[in-house]
């Protein structure tokens, strides 16, 4: 199967927000990492309590460390525990700006099912991460 250019260019923007996404992603994780074990960095639960929460049911876990439910956990992002999660928020999240990056190759190109595809599958991406459900 022949590629057009139109359909080239989805496909390399696509791949070239994932490159430098999870380059980004990637890097915020060692980053975190490095700074939430090195104490750089203030940790919003200790290292030590780690043992003691890692056996728990998440409602406890977040009893016991006053991490707020759904995305509430935003708030301490200067944390560095807080921010080793936000990196991996950013590495599972990668995919929904490049769908939004092509979405209006397939609009201008009339492929109107695709850009629809796109759009469904950023609404469910973001529905789940919501926590709405859960």
């Amino acid at each position: 199967m022949e590629l057009n250019g139109d359909a080239l260019e989805a496909q390399r923007l696509y791949a070239r927000w994932l490159l430098w996404g999870t380059r980004l992603g990637l890097g915020l994780l060692v980053v975190g990492f490095i700074a939430y074990t090195s104490g750089i960095i203030d940790a919003h639960v200790p290292i030590e309590r780690l043992p003691e929460l890692w056996g728990r049911p998440a409602a406890h876990l977040l009893a016991q460390t006053g991490v707020a439910e759904g995305l509430g956990w935003a708030a301490n992002v200067h944390r560095g525990d807080i921010l080793v999660l936000a990196a991996i928020a950013l590495l599972a999240s990668c995919s929904v700006a490049c769908l939004a990056v092509i979405m209006p190759i397939f609009h201008r190109r009339g492929e109107r099912a695709f850009a629809i595809l796109c759009l469904a599958q950023i609404a469910v991406l973001i529905f789940a991460a919501s926590g709405v459900l859960a």
